[in-house]
C-alpha cells in the first residue's frame, strides 16, 4: 500500500506554505523508501477526518500532525522508518526537548511574518493561498488562518504589526470619543494615517521585541549546531534526525547573527526537497513524489459552505467545536491515554449539555415573559375563532341598534300617547 501525504500547496519556492507540512515532507523524504509514498498538495482540510493538514493516509487509517506521523511511521515499520533509532536515551531526550523548542518558538515567528504583518499577509501570503486554493476555500480559509495566527501571537506584544487592526482600533477609539462628546463635530474629519506613517511610527516599537524573539530562537540552535553537520550527534556524524527535518522552514534566520545556521538550513533543504525548478506556477520540486490533487467535488463545496455558515452561528459553532474536540480526543493518533481521552470526551459532552441547558433556560424565560405580558393585557392574541366571534358580536350589536333606533322609539311613544 502506497502511503499518501496530503499537505498544503507550495509557495515561496518551498513545497508547502505550512511549517508542519514542510517538516513532514522533509522527514518522509529522508526516511521513506522511493516508491512507498506520494505527496498530494490537497490544500483542503475536508480530505482529512481530523480536519488538519498534514495528514498521512494509509488505506483507511489517517494520521495528522508532524509528531503523530513520525510516531506512526516508526510503529508501522517496526522501527525501520525511524531517523532516531540509533540515538541513546540522553540523545532522545535532547531530540525531544529541542524539537519542542523549535515548534513552540518557531511557529510564532512564522505567524508574525506570514500573517500578522499586514504588508506580508495582504501582499504575499493571501495571494499565495489564492494561487493554489479552489473556490470557495480561497475566500474562506486565508481569513481563518489569519485570525488564528493573530490569536496565537497576541501575547507577544507586537500586535502593532497588524496595521488593519491598528486602524480599526483607532476608529473605535475615535468614534467612542466623539460619542462621549470629547471631540467637537467640526474636528471629526481628519486624514487617515497611511501605511507608511503607521509603519514609521511602530517600527521602533516592534524592532526591539522582534530582535529579542529571533535571538531567543536562533542563538541556542546556532550554539547547538556548532561545527557539526547536523544538530545531534558527534562532529563526524553524518546522519540527520527528526529534529533536523524541522529546520528547513527556518528561512527567516538572520545571516549576520546565525551564519552557520543559514548554511545548514540551505543544505538540509536541498537534501530533503532537491533543487527547485522554476515553472509558470512558481517552483516545482521534481525530486519529490508528487501526485495531482483531485478536483473539489460539489458535495465538498456544499460541505465547506455549510460549515462556514455553521461556524458563523454561535450555537452551531459551539456544537461543532465540542464535536471536533471529542472526535480528536478519541482518534487513535491523539496521543492521549485512555483516562485522558475519557476526561476530554466527558468535558466535551458536559459543555454540550450546559449549552443546551442555557438555551432551554433562555427559551423558557422568553416564553414565560410573553405569557405574562399576554396575561396582564400588554399583548393581545387573536385566533381565527376569536375573530369570527368578534364579527358575530358586532353583528348582534348592529341589529340591536337598528331595532331600538331613537326615531322608532319616538314614533312608538307618539302613537301610545293618543291611547292614553
Amino acid at each position: 500500500m502506497v502511503l499518501q501525504l496530503h499537505v498544503w500547496g507550495p509557495a515561496f519556492a518551498l513545497p508547502s506554505i505550512d511549517a508542519q507540512c514542510l517538516a513532514t515532507i522533509a522527514y518522509c523524504s529522508l526516511v521513506l523508501p522511493k516508491g512507498s509514498w506520494e505527496l498530494i498538495p490537497s490544500s483542503d482540510l475536508s480530505v482529512s477526518p481530523t480536519g488538519e493538514l498534514p495528514a498521512l493516509q494509509n488505506g483507511t487509517v489517517w494520521v495528522s500532525r508532524f509528531r503523530n506521523i513520525v510516531d506512526y511511521l516508526r510503529q508501522y515499520s517496526e522501527g525501520a522508518w525511524d531517523l532516531d533509532r540509533e540515538l541513546d536515551a540522553p540523545e532522545r531526550a535532547d531530540n525531544l526537548a529541542f524539537a519542542s523548542f523549535v515548534e513552540s518558538r518557531g511557529q510564532p515567528l512564522i505567524d508574525l511574518s506570514l500573517y500578522v504583518t499586514s504588508q506580508n499577509y495582504y501582499g504575499n501570503t493571501s495571494p499565495a493561498y489564492g494561487a493554489f486554493l479552489q473556490w470557495p476555500n480561497q475566500w474562506i480559509l486565508p481569513p481563518k488562518l489569519h485570525s488564528a495566527a493573530k490569536a496565537r501571537t497576541e501575547h507577544l506584544g507586537v500586535s502593532s504589526l497588524d496595521l488593519q487592526a491598528m486602524e480599526e482600533q483607532r476608529q473605535r477609539e475615535h468614534s467612542a470619543a466623539v460619542a462621549a462628546g470629547q471631540i467637537p463635530k467640526n474636528f471629526i474629519q481628519r486624514p487617515r494615517d497611511t501605511v507608511s506613517s503607521l509603519l514609521g511610527r511602530t517600527a521602533q516599537q516592534n524592532q526591539f521585541r522582534l530582535e529579542a524573539l529571533t535571538s531567543e530562537f536562533f542563538e541556542p540552535l546556532e550554539a547547538m549546531l556548532g561545527r557539526k553537520q547536523y544538530l545531534l550527534g558527534a562532529d563526524e556524524d553524518s546522519q540527520p534526525r527528526s529534529l533536523d527535518s524541522l529546520l528547513p522552514v527556518a528561512a527567516g534566520c538572520d545571516a549576520l547573527k546565525a551564519p552557520r545556521l543559514v548554511t545548514y538550513t540551505e543544505r538540509v533543504r536541498r537534501q530533503c526537497f532537491g533543487e527547485p525548478a522554476p515553472s509558470e506556477a512558481g517552483h516545482t520540486f521534481p525530486a519529490l513524489p508528487w501526485r495531482s490533487a483531485e478536483r473539489i467535488s460539489v458535495a465538498a463545496v456544499g460541505t465547506t459552505l455549510l460549515g462556514t455558515l455553521a461556524d458563523s452561528t454561535p450555537f452551531l459553532r459551539e456544537v461543532r467545536r465540542n464535536n471536533r474536540l471529542k472526535q480528536v480526543a478519541e482518534s487513535p493518533d491523539s496521543g492521549l491515554s485512555g483516562t485522558e481521552k475519557k476526561a476530554v470526551s466527558m468535558y466535551a459532552d458536559a459543555s454540550k449539555r450546559d449549552m443546551y441547558v442555557s438555551i432551554a433556560t433562555v427559551v423558557a424565560g422568553a416564553a414565560a415573559l410573553v405569557g405574562y405580558m399576554v396575561h396582564v393585557g400588554l399583548l393581545s392574541v387573536q385566533t381565527g375563532a376569536g375573530v369570527e366571534e368578534e364579527e358575530e358580536d358586532n353583528g348582534a350589536v348592529e341589529s340591536f341598534d337598528s331595532a331600538f333606533d331613537p326615531g322608532s322609539v319616538g314614533d312608538f311613544l307618539g302613537n301610545t300617547r293618543g291611547l292614553v
